[in-house]
């Protein structure tokens, strides 16, 4: 089975409940309707052709019985069937967020935009197969119906009609594949032309400084003019099903009435059975736009369900139970210290080799406050890259207490490291949002994380503080306002192992010393000077890894690490101030 009919039939078994109830709803209405016109018929020559006024009146009485069962059964079977689909659309919908949320960090990431379809379009039309089972056995059986009818006015008649629909539908039915084809390439290019527009105004900002609207926009046009003639390729595909079937389904009728005429003249049936036959035939239609109608429908929902398994397949295990928010436990016993350095190797990088590390080896020991110097863009990048787990090793190996960061369960990894990138995301639709991190450490520890981060003069400054409103990705902050503001943020989570990468560039010198200072006071329970000038032994099993050349942050560190050209270097900052190259990088 693919994974498309396979992620199809999940969706009614759990919606199995439902679908039955408003399948056999929706038959009762079908079954109704192709009674209508023998009904019609039986008045005809029992009622009218005799005049006989109590039959009329029963007649009428028994017609509007028909009608009420027929009208409620339906409406039942819409209300039934309409909310399985809505629910199971919103199953389908937190499924992918959850598998884009807990995607490994190696996985290949994904645009915006095709996330954005798959979770809105595709998780929809997925859902929609539980309407399309109802549809599909009511219409069939409306069919059979009116074909048991037609077998009782006239044999041949019967059968006749009974070899050219399932014709009908089969010839409808190689149109499938087709239309599925032509739907899947435009869902692939309305999300890429959604994806391209989603970056376009993320980098909207950066495209206007450097000129380069006038290219995004080109762009643009042509992945939009890609996206439009998919969708004129697919509507054209829709359209010649539905045009094949009413053509069909017209001369189907046609012939139909034309037979039952010819019989009546010859007198082989009377006017009431030749007004029930006409009817009969004149409700095939009905079904068979029903049937016709469930072939597009499934062509839509397995392509669709190709794109949401697909992205769900991306991510493995997530069939079983979801992880549960936690806030890590803390560590017991306090970290023992030598010479300013852990004896306990909360993080260790081992002869690490990944893109610009060569040969990279360094450690930082439980309730070690450690900086890391490089002036090298790509080796900090791919020292966080590694560490976050979006990049595996090429040689060496990385341990974050104990656990690999690209092998080990990303749940696992997340309760105990937390990697702080520089570009800053805030979402929500306030600040309290934005800064929920799913820890319990409760508003007086987010009090205690915005205080140690200097964000606590941002929040008192907006209007309704925590609780005002935050425009889309914080695009009403300042940078500075933003950093200090994700500072607080990984603060607040609170994990035993911490990294940071470039925290306070967007601030100024007086507000980066005191969030230096608020930043050592929170993890590691002092501000990070002795007496002696020296750094102060911290109480907490926290450790921080800050990469950065601020020598505000470098000199509340227990220790430093040098990435040089020449190897790593280590001592405390004011060791590796006379190192030219390390005081190249730190002073300004």
């Amino acid at each position: 089975m693919t994974p498309s009919r396979r992620l199809l039939a999940d969706v009614l078994r759990r919606r199995r409940r439902p679908a039955l109830v408003g399948c056999a709803s929706s038959t009762v209405h079908q079954t109704c309707e192709a009674l209508v016109p023998v009904a019609i018929g039986l008045v005809v020559d029992r009622a009218v052709a005799t005049g006989d006024t109590s039959a009329i009146a029963w007649s009428v009485a028994g017609v509007l019985a028909l009608f009420a069962v027929l009208t409620c059964a339906g409406a039942f079977a819409f209300w039934t069937i309409d909310g399985a689909q809505l629910r199971e659309a919103h199953h389908l919908r937190v499924a992918v967020l959850d598998a884009v949320l807990h995607r490994p960090p190696s996985a290949p990431s994904l645009r915006d935009g095709d996330v954005l379809s798959v979770a809105t379009s595709d998780t929809r039309q997925s859902a929609q197969v539980v309407a399309l089972l109802g549809h599909l056995v009511s219409g069939s059986v409306g069919m059979a119906v009116s074909a048991v009818v037609l077998l009782r006015v006239d044999v041949l008649l019967g059968l006749g009609l009974l070899v050219a629909v399932p014709l009908l539908v089969l010839g409808l039915g190689r149109l499938a594949p087709r239309l599925e084809r032509r739907v899947r390439t435009r869902q692939e290019a309305a999300g890429l032309a959604a994806a391209t527009a989603a970056d376009l105004l993320a980098g909207l900002r950066p495209l206007r400084g450097v000129g380069g609207v006038p290219e995004a926009v080109r762009r643009y046009r042509t992945t939009s003019r890609t996206s439009r003639d998919a969708a004129v390729g697919a509507a054209g595909a829709t359209a010649a099903v539905v045009g094949a079937s009413t053509l069909a389904t017209g001369l189907l009728l046609l012939g139909t009435a034309a037979a039952a005429t010819a019989l009546a003249v010859r007198g082989r049936i009377d006017v009431g059975e030749l007004v029930t036959v006409v009817g009969a035939a004149a409700f095939l239609a009905d079904p068979v736009r029903t049937i016709t109608a469930c072939v597009q429908g499934l062509a839509v929902a397995r392509a669709s369900a190709g794109r949401v398994s697909a992205l769900l397949a991306a991510t493995p295990g997530r069939g079983a139970a979801p992880v549960q928010a936690h806030r890590p436990a803390r560590a017991e016993v306090p970290a023992a210290r030598a010479g300013g350095h852990a004896a306990g190797a909360a993080l260790s990088v081992e002869h690490l080799r990944a893109g610009a590390l060569r040969d990279v080896t360094l450690t930082a020991g439980e309730g070690e406050m450690l900086g890391v110097v490089t002036t090298d863009v790509a080796v900090a990048d791919d020292l966080v890259a590694v560490l976050a787990g979006r990049r595996a090793p090429e040689a060496g190996a990385v341990r974050v207490r104990g656990l690999d960061p690209v092998a080990a369960d990303p749940a696992a990894v997340r309760g105990q490291l937390l990697v702080e990138p520089h570009t800053v995301h805030l979402l929500g639709s306030g600040l309290r949002e934005a800064l929920d991190t799913g820890a319990a450490a409760g508003h007086a520890g987010l009090q205690a994380a915005l205080a140690a981060a200097g964000a606590d003069e941002v929040v008192r400054e907006r209007p309704g503080g925590l609780d005002g409103p935050l425009l889309e990705r914080g695009a009403d902050l300042s940078g500075g306002q933003r950093q200090r503001l994700a500072l607080a943020r990984a603060l607040a989570a609170d994990r035993p192992v911490l990294v940071l990468r470039d925290p306070t560039t967007a601030l100024d010198a007086v507000t980066e010393d005191a969030v230096a200072a608020g930043l050592r006071r929170l993890r590691h329970g002092d501000d990070g000077h002795g007496d002696d000038g020296s750094c102060g032994g911290g109480t907490r099993a926290r450790t921080t890894v800050v990469l950065t050349t601020s020598p505000m942050l470098l000199a509340r560190c227990d220790r430093v690490v040098l990435l040089g050209a020449d190897g790593c270097r280590t001592g405390t900052h004011a060791e590796l101030l006379g190192e030219p190259a390390y005081a190249a990088a730190v002073l300004r």
